[in-house]
């Protein structure tokens, strides 16, 4: 499904992130850029342990404020560490999803980057359900689009039919 708002194409798929063909993907990372389980763990796998050398410089990254790091072996230029969570295997809330998007957006505006692509933020050990997550993460969307943020296309590559039907209904605020 994909919606335009004030220009910027936003859509939501089933695939896989790591083969995603954006510029830069978001790790919903933690506070300390510890690269272990889920979305992370994956990125490094699959990336290099390099993407986690070079996050770990920077830690800790409050939540709120994102860090942008090259992408080793990935198809992506680069990836985007936006904690989620303080330290590894926490929960999560909706408000730090929100502002961990939100921070994910504007260090990719500040690198100048066009096309960005998401994980369903805060579901796997964050705890949240899809419907949280999707309407936290299309509002802070929504939010930095409407403060004259441009991109060429914001994707959110999702592995679930579930997560793609409540993102789907969350989509609807950017019509």
């Amino acid at each position: 499904m994909e919606t335009y708002y004030k220009e910027v194409k936003v859509e939501i798929k089933i695939g896989d992130l790591l083969e995603e063909n954006a510029e830069a993907i978001v790790n919903p990372a933690n506070s300390l850029m510890i690269m272990g389980g889920g979305v992370a763990g994956a990125i490094k796998n699959k990336g290099g342990k390099e993407i986690e050398e070079e996050a770990l410089k920077y830690a800790p990254v409050p939540i709120g404020k994102a860090i942008v790091t090259g992408a080793g072996k990935l198809k992506s230029k680069y990836v985007i560490h936006s904690p989620t969570m303080e330290r590894p295997a926490m929960l999560t809330t909706k408000d730090k999803v929100y502002n961990a998007t939100k921070a994910a957006l504007e260090a990719a505006h500040i690198k100048n980057i066009k096309t960005i692509a998401f994980p369903a933020m805060g579901t796997g050990v964050g705890g949240l359900s899809f419907k949280e997550a999707s309407e936290a993460m299309i509002k802070a969307i929504k939010d930095v689009i409407d403060s004259g943020i441009k991109f060429e296309r914001i994707s959110i590559i999702l592995r679930e039919k579930e997560a793609y039907d409540e993102f789907s209904k969350a989509i609807k605020i950017l019509k």
